[in-house]
């Protein structure tokens, strides 16, 4: 069984105690019945829309758990396109407008802060989504983002084989402002220490695949193309930006990422990026979709929801689930991303692929 396949059959595990606890606590709580008939009220707070998982894949996912566990539930969804100032804003619309639980995927997670703490004290409940937010969130839900780094880690490691020492590796490890990266960046550090050469090493600011190509191309200049034997991108974005400067270049070595991305999963095909991690959408958005409703209805989060703790930027200990991530290459495409339903075979072996998705026993 893979680790998808278990994380998400204990994932549902825990959505159905949960949803039992909301059966039987409905039946005596008259508050629970009128939720039922509208008065769950819940902001969806997205940072980006450059990404593709948040509005093909999060945004729905949420928004059908929402409407299967609270019909009559009032969803506002707001997208702040990369603006930690939008974001702050569209939390205090979210609180005028009477929403009562904020699903919260922070732009920066240390400047959310003052909103989350605004929104504690107005007695309307946070569940951090992928991103851990600073303030006094209530529950959190993501992937171990420190396990994300050290699967790219050693997956580059892999493909590097004896090429390890006979070069540098550029690494990439996305935006300051966003926790996750730091945790990536440590899980691949620790992987990577002691046994590559680290030539070059980039924050990107706002997951900006522009910002990796320019930067991937400065490296190339300074360190020399025949140089470069690797490079450690920390997600899929930043990947298909590096790949364009690699190409341009007239390279081809090992290159990670993450996500997902149909784009990746294409370029793994071609050989122009190595390997990608996956983290099924699915579950976690169905997880804090349940936590938000649970909240919304006054009850208290089940530890099966909620098995572990985490602890904040800003020292809060935060009720938290974290998913297994999984690696994807070009020979398990078929039992990962489409048997996850994120893609069919068709969605990735368009005709410039169909070649590629033949040898790798896509049909």
């Amino acid at each position: 069984m893979t680790r998808t396949l278990r994380g998400a059959i204990a994932l549902a595990g825990a959505v159905a105690l949960s949803l039992g606890a909301v059966a039987t606590s409905g039946a005596a709580d008259p508050g629970a019945d009128s939720a039922a008939q509208g008065e769950v009220k819940i902001g969806l707070l997205l940072p980006e829309s450059k990404t593709t998982r948040y509005e093909k894949f999060d945004r729905p996912y949420i928004e059908a758990k929402i409407k299967q566990l609270a019909p009559g539930a009032q969803i506002d969804y707001y997208n702040a396109a990369e603006s930690a100032t939008t974001q702050q804003q569209q939390v205090n619309t979210a609180l005028t407008k009477g929403d009562k639980v904020l699903i919260l995927d922070a732009v920066d997670a240390k400047s959310i802060q003052s909103s989350v703490q605004k929104a504690h004290d107005a007695g309307v409940k946070v569940v951090a989504y992928d991103r851990l937010a600073q303030g006094p969130v209530d529950a959190y839900v993501s992937y171990d983002n420190r396990k994300v780094g050290e699967l790219q880690g050693k997956a580059l490691l892999d493909a590097l084989g004896d090429k390890a020492k006979s070069g540098q590796i550029v690494m990439h490890n996305g935006s300051p402002t966003d926790p996750n990266a730091a945790e990536f960046k440590a899980g691949a550090h620790s992987v990577l220490d002691g046994k590559v050469k680290i030539g070059k090493e980039y924050d990107t600011p706002n997951w900006d695949p522009n910002n990796a190509n320019q930067q991937m191309s400065g490296a190339i200049s300074a360190l020399g193309k025949e140089n470069i034997v690797g490079v450690y991108s920390a997600n899929d974005g930043l990947a298909a930006g590096i790949a364009t400067a690699l190409k341009a270049a007239g390279i081809n070595v090992p290159l990670t990422g993450q996500d997902a991305q149909l784009d990746a999963i294409q370029r793994i095909l071609l050989g122009t990026q190595t390997i990608t991690v996956e983290k099924p959408y699915k579950p976690e958005a169905e997880a804090a979709a349940t936590m938000a409703v649970d909240l919304a209805e006054g009850k208290q989060l089940p530890e099966s929801l909620t098995p572990t703790t985490v602890t904040s930027g800003s020292g809060q200990k935060v009720p938290a689930t974290l998913l297994t991530p999984v690696v994807v290459t070009k020979d398990n495409i078929k039992d990962t991303v489409v048997k996850d339903g994120l893609y069919t075979v068709k969605e990735i072996c368009t005709p410039t692929y169909a070649r590629a998705c033949e040898e790798a026993g896509l049909r």
